[in-house]
This record gives structure tokens, C-alpha cells and sequence, in this order.
């Protein structure tokens, strides 16, 4: 498994991480940011999930993607 965070407050709704990893990441209805997908939150925080290893290059990707670096992926 791996830990990943998003800093919500400062992404900026670029579409990228959903796009590039919809397994994880989503955009959230109400406020537009990205989000981690339901079912590999933590504690149902929108903000922080665990995902599995076979995602983990798909999460590697959407963060390196991300324009403003606020997504964290951790082994």
C-alpha cells in the first residue's frame, strides 16, 4: 500500500490527477477540488487514502502532473 495526501486548499481544479489516475483521484461536486476516490479514503477524509501497490504508479504519475505539487505519494 501506499499513502496518498492532497493539500485540497491549494489545487487548483486542473483536471489532471482524475484524469490521469480516475482510480484515485476525483473531483469533488461541491467544491471542484480533487479528491481521493471513496474507497481508498482514510477515515473518510477526502484528503487522505491508502492505495494499493498496483495503483501506486498511477498515483506516482497524477502527482507528478500536478501543476501546483500538492499531492504527496508515499511508500
Amino acid at each position: 500500500m501506499v499513502k496518498v495526501t492532497i493539500d485540497r486548499p491549494g489545487c487548483i481544479s486542473c483536471e489532471s490527477c482524475w484524469l490521469i489516475c480516475p482510480e484515485v483521484f476525483e473531483q469533488n461536486p461541491d467544491d471542484e477540488l480533487s479528491e481521493i476516490t471513496e474507497q481508498y479514503r482514510v477515515n473518510g477524509n477526502p484528503a487522505e487514502g491508502e492505495v494499493p501497490d498496483d495503483l501506486a504508479d498511477c498515483a506516482w504519475e497524477a502527482a507528478d502532473s500536478c501543476p501546483v505539487a500538492v499531492i504527496e505519494v508515499e511508500d
